[in-house]
């Protein structure tokens, strides 16, 4: 994993812009605290911070290839996991090789089958190539969005970067946000549109998407989408195909020349793929080491909810001593948790969700002292529609998005003239109607499936790409990278079309997986009823926060405070907290990071 960066300018000479490539390659040094590198040439500019996975002497980068009298020149992040049968066939077409690399598999893959190249990757992956023969800059990302990449574009001039905070280190990005970024903040936040950027003049390149981009015009091509059709697999042929393609995915996934460990909440998922990763090791006469994170006090102040119904510490020892891993515990307290809040926004460059991001950033710094690779099981529940979201019928008949209910004050504190000028009801309700018209359906589904599909549809497009962002930011911003098998791309090809009946066999959320990782866990842990990330629940933190809350709204140059109607957060912090500590808690977290934001980033309001 790696951050990049870069310039094109048609107008300019940049072969001596060094000083402002290297404030962007700075602004994102902890996604490659390895090593830097620079290519400058007139028309292009590209850098590059490594972080050392595979190859550490011969995956440099940018890396050049040089053809006649031009360069094309590859800068990427992440990791392509059939990397080595593509070498292999590369090479029977002619292809010779320097180093050990997947980079160099990359820039020889789109110099024999040019932008097609991209259909061929199976990994997590963003990447910019320069050719110099056409003139043109080849934007891609993977499949799911895993990884990230950003642009910007300005007359004759792009930019682009793993980062929002490289594009803003250019002196030409302002970090200014119209009404459609702010309604981005209040009616859809933490969650984000595909594609939007948030800041005003800058976009995403979405997730299964390439952008190929010259003088005189930006192309945007779509290289991999859902495809519907009828499920027609029996179930033990389904079951078989899902544990074939887990233990194929792992296997991958395992291939490092660093440290490789994983996260285990004692949940499915991760139990699952620490279960498989751990045989892995175990044939190979290894010991994989595992984390899980754990709060001061929880087992006195949990509380089930829809999603947490159960305390991991005792399914996470069960799964070690079953696997034989060596495990480590992280404990945080409220004061952990209270110190690091900012860290989310900063990490993110957008306002997040508090401390389930401050914990996982604190989680992930614990693991970086021992290994630079882990293994997560994020977004098995938006792919094997594991949500009670699912199949309760308020939310199938919502007609907005799902995870809505939980967020919606967010729009509610606005002050009248805010919600005048960002309409964040409608344009909620416009990005929906978007999302549902962008994928095919099947005409023989029953009006319950078709609207099951609906839903696995906006998980995996809208609010699975916010899981991923934060498992990127908070990973990568102590330079630790963590790879999702969950989200191979075959996988979610398959599941796609499953019923949901299907996925939730005997009657029980993932049960098609449940049965797949039949053998590799205890019974006890693979029956486990869902209970997600672990969130803190000690009214102390909340206390904290709300403190925090009570200084901004007294603060009179608090860059919120135009943008919300003070007496009604007022009286909500006051009156309300002592009824409901957990929910007011979590709009108080997001009030003070969006506040944090403006005035950390001196965000101008247009």
């Amino acid at each position: 994993m790696c951050g990049i960066t870069g310039w094109i300018d048609w107008k300019r000479d940049l072969s001596n812009e060094r000083p402002v490539l290297q404030k962007m390659a700075d602004a994102i040094r902890h996604r490659g605290p390895d090593a830097e590198g620079f290519w400058l040439s007139p028309r292009a500019a590209l850098a590059h911070r490594r972080l050392i996975v595979i190859d550490p002497v011969g995956g440099a980068q940018p890396m050049l290839y040089r053809t006649g009298e031009n360069t094309v020149a590859l800068t990427y992040n992440g990791e392509i996991y059939n990397f080595r049968e593509l070498r292999e066939e590369l090479e029977t077409l002619g292809h010779t090789f320097q180093t050990k690399s997947d980079t160099e598999v990359l820039l020889h893959a789109y110099l024999e089958w040019g932008e097609d190249c991209i259909r061929r990757l199976n990994g997590i992956f963003a990447f910019a190539i320069w050719d110099e023969r056409t003139q043109k800059l080849f934007l891609g990302r993977d499949h799911l969005g895993v990884k990230p990449l950003f642009y910007a574009q300005r007359d004759g001039m792009v930019l682009f970067a793993s980062e929002l905070k490289a594009l803003l280190a250019h002196p030409e990005i302002r970090p200014e946000v119209d009404a459609d970024g702010l309604a981005e903040i209040f009616a859809l936040g933490p969650m984000r549109t595909p594609g939007v950027g948030v800041f005003r003049g800058i976009k995403e390149v979405r997730a299964g998407h390439a952008v190929s981009i010259t003088e005189e015009q930006t192309r945007v091509t779509q290289y991999w989408q859902l495809k519907s059709k009828p499920f027609t697999d029996d179930v033990e042929t389904a079951i078989d195909y899902i544990r074939h393609l887990l233990e194929d995915t792992v296997k991958r996934q395992l291939i490092s020349d660093m440290p490789v460990v994983s996260m285990l909440s004692g949940g499915l998922d991760s139990s699952g793929l620490t279960a498989i990763a751990a045989k892995e090791f175990r044939e190979s006469g290894k010991t994989l080491h595992t984390y899980s994170i754990d709060f001061v006090g929880s087992d006195q102040h949990f509380q089930k909810d829809l999603l947490h119904v159960s305390l991991d510490a005792p399914y996470v020892q069960m799964v070690s001593d079953f696997v034989h891993s060596r495990h480590h515990s992280i404990v945080l307290s409220h004061l952990d948790l209270i110190d690091h809040l900012s860290i989310p926004t900063r990490a993110r460059d957008l306002p997040g969700i508090g401390e389930m991001e401050a914990s996982l950033y604190l989680l992930f710094r614990e693991m970086k002292k021992e290994a630079t690779v882990s293994l997560s099981g994020e977004s098995a529940d938006e792919v094997f529609s594991g949500y009670p979201w699912f199949h309760q019928e308020a939310f199938l008949n919502s007609g907005t998005f799902p995870w809505n209910q939980s967020i919606a004050f967010f729009a509610e504190v606005l002050n009248e003239d805010a919600k005048a000028k960002i309409k964040p009801q409608e344009y909620r309700q416009a990005r929906y109607e978007e999302a549902l018209n962008e994928f095919d359906r099947l005409d023989e589904e029953s009006e319950i499936a078709a609207k099951q599909r609906e839903m696995s549809y906006l998980f995996i497009t809208r609010f699975l790409p916010f899981m991923l962002d934060r498992k990127d930011r908070m990973s990568m911003y102590t330079g630790f990278e963590v790879r999702v098998p969950f989200c191979d791309y075959r996988l979610v090809e398959y599941l796609w079309n499953m019923p949901w009946q299907v996925k939730s066999i005997g009657e029980i959320e993932k049960g098609i997986l449940r049965r797949a990782l039949k053998g590799y866990l205890p019974e006890e842990v693979r029956w486990r009823k869902k209970s997600a990330y672990p969130t803190a629940q000690d009214p102390t933190y909340y206390r904290s926060v709300r403190e925090w809350m009570k200084e901004v709204l007294n603060d009179p140059n608090a860059p919120i405070l135009p943008l919300i109607n003070k007496q009604l957060v007022d009286d909500i912090v006051e009156h309300k907290f002592s009824e409901a500590p957990f929910e007011v808690g979590k709009m108080m977290e997001y009030l003070v990071q969006v506040n944090f934001w403006l005035q950390e980033y001196r965000i101008t309001l247009v």
